[in-house]
């Protein structure tokens, strides 16, 4: 557990002299990158969403890309293309954005849905197929996507499947009074994230995502886990409830954050406070509900309220 711990501490640390006074946001991406997921940050422009994703790749040295996307976008644009070489007479396959370790999606929702798709097969199973060859991705690899929850011009909505696949979904926000006036101050002569160094390898970092799979999740909380998803496809103002892959989510951000909570078994407090992140990007609420204006935060609020809690078991 030392090597999590030692990790997770580095680059928090690391990061939060760029992204200051986000402790907690920091280290959501810190789970979804030790659990092998992918973040969605959906925030208004300006907070920090870009910035976050380019201090993470330095902090573990890792090969960074950054794909802008517009609604002109093809799907080749992201994974790449075969092309006929007129020396060798034969295609090659030359390298879309999407073949990095930390991949930057930003303002993934202004690209048409057939756009967005071409992220589906890199970020379930690693691997991109063009023109029936499958070219695996280096690891780690990580998707953080961006998107603008204000603006709805020129943008279209993600396909369940798609918002399915990213392991969190958080928000950045405004920083508190304190922490805006050392943005200032930090950034009176050069941005920050210019100076900052790589504080872990990426083979301590892969070590890590192997170590954090060995943390102990008794079986009271893997039920506790299973009657809270169950419980978002029984509820009255939800029309499309978590999906298994939810659920599975919900199992190894709990491992990861015991993990750096310096323990090496899951609670059900780690369970609940990853709730939300995990889970209410996952749900569609039904039409009368968002009539009543009813969100997935109010849902899984009331859900954790009425299911009960694993109790602890004396031997």
């Amino acid at each position: 557990m030392e090597i999590v711990r030692s990790l997770a501490e580095r680059v928090v640390s690391n990061v939060e002299s760029v992204i200051i006074g986000k402790r907690g946001v920091v280290e959501f991406t810190l789970l979804a990158l030790l659990c092998q997921g992918h973040v969605l940050i959906e925030d208004v422009p300006g907070t920090g969403k870009t910035i976050l994703a380019r201090a993470v790749a330095r902090s573990i040295g890792c090969k960074f890309k950054r794909i802008q996307f517009t609604p002109d976008m093809l799907p080749s644009d992201v994974t790449g293309v075969s092309m006929f070489n007129q020396k060798t007479h034969e295609f090659e396959f030359r390298e879309g954005p999407v073949f990095a370790q930390i991949v930057l999606a930003d303002e993934i929702n202004r690209a048409t849905p057939k756009t967005q798709s071409a992220l589906l097969e890199a970020m379930e199973e690693r691997q991109v197929t063009v023109d029936g060859e499958v070219h695996p991705m280096d690891k780690p690899f990580l998707v953080l996507a961006t998107q603008n929850p204000i603006e709805y011009e020129g943008t279209f909505p993600l396909p369940e499947a798609q918002l399915d696949r990213f392991m969190l979904r958080i928000n950045m926000g405004y920083p508190d009074k304190q922490s805006e006036i050392s943005i200032l101050g930090a950034q009176q002569f050069a941005h920050p994230i210019s100076a900052l160094q790589q504080v872990v390898s990426q083979e301590e970092l892969l070590e890590a995502q192997e170590t954090v799979k060995q943390i102990y999740v008794d079986d009271s909380i893997k039920e506790y886990i299973i009657e809270l998803t169950t419980a978002t496809r029984n509820h009255p103002d939800v029309y499309l409830g978590v999906s298994p892959r939810g659920s599975l989510a919900l199992y190894r951000t709990g491992q990861a954050l015991a993990a750096i909570r310096h323990r090496d078994y899951v609670i059900p407090d780690d369970i609940k406070y990853l709730s939300e992140p995990t889970m209410a990007h996952r749900l569609i609420i039904s039409p009368a509900a968002r009539i009543k204006n009813i969100d997935p935060k109010e849902v899984i609020d009331d859900i954790l309220s009425t299911v009960p809690v694993p109790k602890a078991q004396v031997s």
